[in-house]
Parts: structure tokens; C-alpha cells; sequence
């Protein structure tokens, strides 16, 4: 199956084409379902990834992976067939609980979990230490004034200067805004009488999954994450 990303996303809608043994699946995907979100699960019912949507379909098409649905606490499967064919029920029923995507023929919903049906393997359980990743697990804020920015206008500061012995790592790397950055300069915390709101700390899963797991859109992935034994990578 062809795999590729669309060739142009400044229209309205994005063509994805997934050529199988049969016919061609054509997705005309509409902006906010091609940025959705999908969890992806291995065999064994454990989360690994998030995916896009694209890539999500892709997978389906190919009946590498089936739909997990959380409805009241209950997991319902699907196949890609059955999925779309309880599309027109869902529009009905239910058409501001999903994002959609349409084809030349049909819409359907964007899953919010798919299942890998051959693969069993745990993903590593380690948080890539990155600027986005930093943002995230101190929610765009500056840990010293306290006060919110865009990521554009936020700095990363050492709490423990470079100059006088201090890395990049997690629990000494923080968000600071420019005008914070520049008071504290090379001066630890104290030096500076400036208190952090909160500690540095190495997060246990990826912070922008707890990010996303705010919005009520995609709640139920919460059902699949045990932050005891897992972290996911955003691919």
C-alpha cells in the first residue's frame, strides 16, 4: 500500500490515497480530522504510540489493526468494513463526539484507539529530553514569575548554571520567560532570590500526552495508560 503524505494541505481538504489489493481507498480529509490523534495499541492491549489519523487508516485499510471503542466502560472491536459501516449511525447519533473524514463515497469517524493485531512489543521507557517537551511538562509557563507564554517568547534556563557545574537534564532544565531568564542570569535560584514554582522533575510518560489527555475529545485513552510502566513517543 502507498504510503504517502499528501501532496498539498494548503486546500481544504487533503487527498490520502490507500491502494490495497482492492479497490483504492481516497480519504478527503478535512484539516481537523487529518490532525487528529490516534492511540495505538499492541496485541496485548498496551499503549505504544500516537499516530495521525492518515497513518491510522492506513493501517486499518490494511487489516494490520482494528478499532478499539470505548463506550461506558466497555471495549467494542472493529474492523475497518464494520467501522464504516456504523458511520451513518454515529453521524446520527453522535456527530460531535468524533472528527470525520470523507471519501468519495462515505464519511467516517476518526477513531480515537486502534489495535495492532500482530505486534507485542512494549515501547522504551524513556521521555525524549527536548525543547517541546520541556514547554509541555511545565505547561508554558515560567517557573518563576508564574505567568503563562506562547512557546516563542519562553526561554529554557539551568537552574544550576553551566557555569558552575550544571547539565542538561530534566530535573535542572526549566521554562523561564526572557525578561526572568535575564534577571536570574548565571545565579542559581537562591543566589537570586528567585523561588521556582515547582521542582524540576523527569516526567513519567510524555507531557504532551498529559496535555492532550485534558480535552474531554480523547478521554478515552486514559482507560490505556498506566503511567507505572509506560511512556509513549509522538510519531
Amino acid at each position: 500500500m502507498s504510503d504517502k503524505r499528501p501532496r498539498d494541505r494548503t486546500h481544504a481538504d487533503a487527498r490520502v490515497e490507500a491502494v490495497g489489493d482492492g479497490a483504492p481507498l481516497v480519504l478527503h480529509v478535512p484539516p481537523e480530522g487529518l490532525d487528529s490523534k490516534v492511540l495505538v495499541l499492541n496485541k496485548f492491549y498496551a499503549a505504544i504510540r500516537v499516530i495521525s489519523a492518515r497513518r491510522a487508516f492506513s493501517l486499518l485499510f490494511r487489516d494490520l489493526a482494528e478499532v478499539i471503542h470505548v463506550d461506558d466502560g466497555a471495549y467494542l472491536t472493529y474492523d475497518f468494513e464494520s467501522w464504516r459501516d456504523i458511520a451513518e449511525l454515529q453521524r446520527q447519533m453522535e456527530p460531535d463526539r468524533h472528527d470525520w473524514v470523507r471519501t468519495v463515497r462515505y464519511e467516517i469517524a476518526v477513531p480515537r484507539i486502534i489495535r495492532l493485531l500482530g505486534y507485542d512489543r512494549l515501547p522504551a521507557q524513556h521521555v525524549k529530553l527536548n525543547r517541546r517537551n520541556l514547554f509541555a511538562r511545565d505547561r508554558n509557563q515560567c517557573q518563576y514569575c508564574g505567568r503563562l507564554f506562547p512557546s516563542s517568547e519562553l526561554t529554557i534556563d539551568h537552574v544550576l548554571p553551566r557555569a558552575q557545574g550544571g547539565g542538561d537534564s530534566w530535573t535542572n532544565l526549566v521554562c523561564a520567560c526572557v525578561a526572568c531568564n535575564a534577571r536570574k542570569g548565571g545565579r542559581t535560584p537562591k543566589q537570586a532570590q528567585m523561588d521556582l514554582i515547582r521542582a524540576p522533575v523527569r516526567p513519567k510518560r510524555n507531557p504532551l500526552i498529559t496535555v492532550r489527555l485534558g480535552s474531554e475529545k480523547y478521554a478515552s485513552w486514559r482507560t490505556f495508560l498506566d503511567e507505572a510502566y509506560w511512556s509513549v513517543e509522538l510519531k
